[in-house]
Order: C-alpha cells, then sequence, then structure tokens
C-alpha cells in the first residue's frame, strides 16, 4: 500500500512539474487525501460554533477552498493546510460579524473605541491567552516542545528542523501535529493525551 502512496504522490509531483494539475488528478487527490480528515474537521469547527447547520456550511466552504488551491498547487502536507484554511475561515466570518455599518453609526465617537490602541480588557485577555498557550508549550514532551518551538516560533522548515535534531521529516510532522493538537486543546479547556505515537 505503501508503493501505491510513493506512486500517486510521484505521479502529482509530475503533474505539478509539468502543467496544471487535471480536474480528475484533483478529484482523486482530494478524496485520498482531503476527505478521510473530515471528522477532525467537523470536531474542529463545532468547538467554535456549535450551531450544526453553520458547521456543515463552514465545512463545505473549507473544502471548496482547499480544492480551489489545489488545482493550481497540491498542498503538502495536507491536515496543516486543512486547518490552516479552516482557521483563517473562522477568523474571517468572525471579524465579518462584528463589521458595524458605517451608516449605523452618526458619530464615531458614540461608539467608545479606542481607535489606536487596544483597551486595558484586550491587554488583560492578551496576557491570559499567552500564559495559557505558555502552560499548554510546558506540558508537551520535551522533544515535542522543542519541534513546536522551531517550527512555529523560531520559522524552521520541517526539513531544517529534522537535519537539525537527527530525526526523519515524517517525524518533525507527526511531533508537530501532536504538538499543535494538544496546545489548542489545552487551551480551548479541553483534556489532552501529550503522548506522541512511536
Amino acid at each position: 500500500m505503501a508503493e501505491t502512496s510513493d506512486t500517486n504522490r510521484e505521479g502529482l509531483d509530475l503533474l505539478r512539474v509539468g502543467g496544471a494539475m487535471t480536474a480528475p488528478d484533483v478529484d482523486a487527490w482530494f478524496v485520498r487525501e482531503v476527505l478521510p480528515l473530515e471528522a477532525a474537521l467537523l470536531k474542529f469547527l463545532r468547538r467554535i460554533r456549535r450551531d450544526r447547520t453553520d458547521v456543515e456550511d463552514l465545512c463545505h466552504d473549507v473544502y471548496v477552498r482547499v480544492y480551489e488551491a489545489a488545482q493550481r498547487e497540491i498542498p503538502d502536507p495536507v491536515r496543516p493546510f486543512l486547518f490552516t484554511v479552516a482557521r483563517n475561515l473562522l477568523l474571517n466570518r468572525a471579524r465579518h460579524e462584528n463589521v458595524v455599518a458605517i451608516e449605523a453609526v452618526a458619530d464615531l465617537d458614540s461608539l467608545g473605541v479606542a481607535l489606536d490602541e487596544p483597551g486595558p480588557d484586550r491587554n488583560v485577555i492578551a496576557r491570559q491567552e499567552l500564559h495559557r498557550f505558555q502552560l499548554a508549550l510546558d506540558r508537551l514532551p520535551p522533544r515535542v516542545r522543542q519541534v513546536v518551538v522551531m517550527r512555529k516560533i523560531e520559522g524552521l522548515s520541517r526539513p531544517e528542523i529534522a537535519t537539525r535534531l537527527g530525526i526523519a521529516a515524517s517525524t518533525v510532522s507527526e511531533y508537530l501535529a501532536t504538538g499543535m493538537d494538544a496546545i489548542t486543546d489545552l487551551v480551548l479547556g479541553e483534556a489532552i493525551d501529550t503522548d506522541p505515537k512511536p
């Protein structure tokens, strides 16, 4: 089965180098790589949005964006890309829902919002979030924490991390996924299992 996966990946690499992906190739990739992640995606979306209809609509919108991106270039690795698209879509929706039409407010001073700097409540919230993130990071196993810090804070690529730590790039990806899932769960107040898979 690994040979089939490698063969498919080599075929996708050749198609990317040689030109645009054909619709059947993108369809096959989507079914093979993206759809198996649906349960995890729905769980992620339900943490943020409680309305089932809204979650299904969001999931569909994520799929549309991932599919459109894959028509230009197949994202690799798929899982982080899928969840980044979902997170960005959620952020865009939240921003859009909080927008007040300029016509609705005759006097901007009546909003009572400091436009140039965040208020003290925002500073307190930001500090609390940073503290929760630090606690979550501290609870990770040392090697997983090291990979997360090198990737997310220092900005190193997966191959650079693999070279520095003397481990396989796939192990780096696994540690990174484990660490980010654990941090997300802890920051959102859910129980976590921080032991990476062997």
